[in-house]
């Protein structure tokens, strides 16, 4: 049974056995295709003298291959793994610990991994064909999927997976990660209470995501909050008033196309008192603004960018491609929307971390004039690990927010 070609064949054999013997006209549950695969793999076993962790190990491929996502539910079901990239069916690398390493199982077929893509994309009401053939997608664990086919993809099927852990990091995990200081995560934690409008940037794979759900943690449990995003993957706790929106595609049987933008504008009439939006990446950041500067103080967003000055531009750019305004307002738009700017990126060590925290202060002479009040200093490397510290170096200028909530930021020594 070592040998590969002979455990393709017994799975391959059983795995036709079962389809044939599942009657389609009703629903079947996953208990009784296990109970005819356990009794499969005991007659195939005792053929071929399999062992018990054997049988196991095949019952367990057959039942991936038929109710779940074939060879990649065991990578999807593993909790080191972050990211899953599929390259056609001959190629899957995994991301452990921030490290890439290719995996040694493969699809056996391009129809199997064409299966597996349009088993992901029918459970989100999600199309993707050769006529659509890029979409975003999520797993029922609410890791965060895109897709790409061909003739896009030459390289076959590629399948771009986002794993996020089963229990969503905490601030207090981020602190002993070090990712961030406790006197830090203190400020936020009071800025957040207050009210202030909070922006993440940050680099592909930086944690934005996963900060922005740590951050949430301190939102008052009194608020009405709504989650806006493409592809649902926030992992908001213990917010009762809370209503979560998803984008949709256009499809063939005629539903229009649902954007960012529609969501907003739905957003504001739904009596909000704060609007989270998952990632703004383009015409919606106008839309965006606008909310803040119309009462919806606290609200939380992410963004891809290289540092925080970086994140200003990008947010001129998006905005202008939404609305065509002069570049003076704009910035006067993002001034008064946008408090705080939190960059997080990751170091040549692989590690994560709070960058730095950025005070929007005002617009002055058509410019955005921004304060740093904590930053990353790399003070060196030891065993591979980079060595810094996130220090304080300014204070908040507008506290307005801090007084009006009656919030105190603590003094706290550095975590």
């Amino acid at each position: 049974m070592c040998d590969s070609n002979r455990y393709e064949e017994c799975k391959k054999y059983i795995s036709d056995q079962i389809r044939q013997q599942i009657d389609l006209s009703r629903e079947v549950e996953d208990a009784e295709i296990q109970e005819l695969i356990d009794d499969l793999v005991v007659r195939i076993g005792r053929k071929y003298a399999l062992s018990l962790a054997q049988r196991q190990e095949l019952a367990k491929s057959v039942f991936h291959s038929i109710r779940k996502m074939d060879v990649l539910q065991e990578l999807v079901d593993c909790d080191e793994v972050t990211e899953i990239m599929v390259n056609g069916t001959e190629n899957i690398f995994v991301e452990k610990a921030g490290c890439i390493y290719k995996w040694d199982k493969r699809f056996e077929t391009k129809e199997k991994l064409e299966n597996v893509i349009q088993q992901i994309v029918a459970k989100c009401n999600r199309v993707v064909n050769e006529a659509s053939p890029i979409a975003d997608a999520r797993l029922e664990n609410g890791s965060r999927v895109n897709i790409v086919l061909s003739p896009v993809a030459l390289n076959g099927p590629i399948i771009t997976i986002r794993r996020f852990p089963d229990h969503p990091i905490s601030m207090e995990d981020l602190i002993c990660f070090g990712s961030i200081t406790r006197e830090a995560s203190g400020f936020l934690e009071q800025l957040v209470i207050a009210g202030y409008n909070i922006f993440i940037s940050g680099g592909t794979g930086s944690g934005k995501t996963t900060f922005l759900n740590a951050l949430s943690h301190d939102i008052p449990k009194t608020e009405r909050i709504i989650t806006i995003e493409d592809s649902a993957e926030l992992q908001l706790q213990d917010i009762p008033n809370l209503v979560r929106l998803e984008t949709r595609n256009a499809n063939m049987d005629g539903a229009r196309e649902i954007t960012i933008r529609d969501l907003i504008r739905a957003a504001l009439r739904m009596r909000p008192d704060r609007i989270i939006i998952g990632e703004v990446r383009g015409s919606e950041a106008i839309d965006m603004l606008q909310a803040l500067n119309t009462g919806h103080d606290g609200s939380l967003s992410t963004g891809h960018a290289n540092s925080s000055t970086d994140m200003l531009t990008r947010l001129e750019t998006m905005v202008l491609m939404g609305m065509d305004l002069p570049l003076a307002a704009v910035r006067r738009q993002i001034a008064s929307g946008v408090d705080i700017i939190v960059h997080l990126g990751r170091l040549r060590d692989k590690s994560r971390h709070v960058l730095e925290i950025v005070e929007i202060v005002g617009c002055e002479k058509n410019e955005i004039i921004t304060a740093p009040l904590y930053q990353f200093r790399e003070t060196g490397e030891e065993n591979g690990r980079v060595m810094g510290a996130f220090v304080k170096v300014g204070e908040l200028t507008h506290t307005e927010k801090l007084c009006s909530a009656g919030v105190v930021v603590p003094h706290r020594g550095a975590g």
